[in-house]
């Protein structure tokens, strides 16, 4: 039966509302169809989502991504999901990971020089090491990390000082570390640092480390006061030692395959925000440093700042400089103390 309310050859509003909705829809298919990434990346990190790192890693994606049109798309693994530092940097070197994070410390396994950030007692703070590594130094190693077949961006990220923490007992001078059982990152530079003070420490990635206290299989560790913060080590460890006897930073790193096959204008997104977003993260990072202190007390711990006097004495003797003057070479040697100091 024909609708009383039309008339021959013309149309309900019910059946065109319907239309006009669909014809619209088609529309809007055709102006703003789905695209997928051309490039869909992953990028990793140790620390937790909330860490200054990953916050502005965050950011700087989120930039990339709209600036190339959705070209690259980079998704985040925070927190070790991807696996501890030694497998997701063997994941960056067979291209299964595309960027990561990464301290030179443990870069170390690959590219010896890289360890040179964390000579004991080389910097007195972050600016003065940002200083080396911004520059000369920085450069050095920055070669040689190409020279390894990895991508690495100019600017590192901030981790910090690193202090030592306890669940036995507080370190006041050198002579408390001796036969201290203590957890490092897979480093051989920071096994034989803290060797070299007295100390028996072992490897043991950051993922591991939680239990590993929790359980007592060492007696304390050590790290920046955001990791411990953001780890939560607090829970497990009572005793706060403000030695600032390390410097740490990360290496901003890709697999050389994946970012060669990025298109140029993607690859200068990328390095124009790594380093704008790199830049914001070390002030973020050193001003919870800076307050962190206090915020671990309330939590639970018992903050001393040691006499650190007699650690860099023991590391002369123990002929720590020596050794590792002749591991990373003269070139790398003369840069450091420029900015150091005569170390050996």
């Amino acid at each position: 039966m024909t609708d009383p309310t039309t008339r021959p050859g013309s149309i309900s509003r019910g059946r065109f509302a319907a239309g006009t909705a669909a014809a619209l829809a088609s529309i809007a298919v055709i102006k703003a169809p789905a695209r997928a990434a051309q490039f869909a990346y992953k990028y990793a990190s140790n620390v937790s989502i909330d860490h200054p790192l990953n916050v502005r890693m965050k950011e700087c994606w989120t930039a990339v991504n709209r600036e190339t049109n959705g070209a690259l798309e980079v998704q985040i693994f925070p927190n070790n999901q991807l696996g501890g530092d030694t497998q997701a940097l063997q994941q960056l070197r067979s291209g299964a990971l595309q960027f990561f994070t990464l301290d030179g410390g443990i870069l170390q396994s690959v590219v010896p020089v890289a360890a040179i950030q964390a000579v004991g007692f080389a910097f007195s703070d972050s600016r003065q090491a940002f200083g080396a590594m911004d520059g000369a130094l920085g450069d050095y190693v920055r070669d040689a990390i190409r020279a390894a077949g990895l991508y690495v961006h100019p600017k590192m990220w901030e981790n910090g000082m690193r202090q030592i923490t306890s669940s036995s007992k507080p370190i006041r001078n050198a002579a408390d570390l001796e036969g201290f059982k203590i957890r490092t990152p897979p480093g051989a530079l920071w096994v034989d640092l803290f060797k070299s003070l007295g100390a028996a420490p072992a490897p043991l990635n950051f993922s591991e480390v939680y239990t590993a206290l929790q359980t007592h299989v060492f007696d304390g560790q050590e790290n920046p006061y955001a990791i411990i913060d953001v780890g939560r080590l607090y829970e497990v460890q009572k005793y706060l030692s403000v030695t600032n006897h390390m410097w740490s930073a990360f290496h901003f790193l890709g697999n050389a395959d994946a970012w060669k096959a990025l298109p140029p204008n993607v690859q200068a997104s990328v390095e124009r925000n790594v380093a704008k977003y790199a830049l914001l993260q070390r002030r973020d990072t050193q001003l919870r440093n800076e307050s962190l202190a206090e915020k671990l007390v309330r939590r639970g711990m018992t903050l001393n700042r040691a006499d650190t006097s007699g650690f860099r004495t023991k590391l002369s003797s123990s002929g720590f400089y020596t050794r590792w003057k002749a591991t990373f070479g003269e070139k790398a040697w003369s840069l450091l103390e420029k900015t150091s100091g005569k170390l050996a």
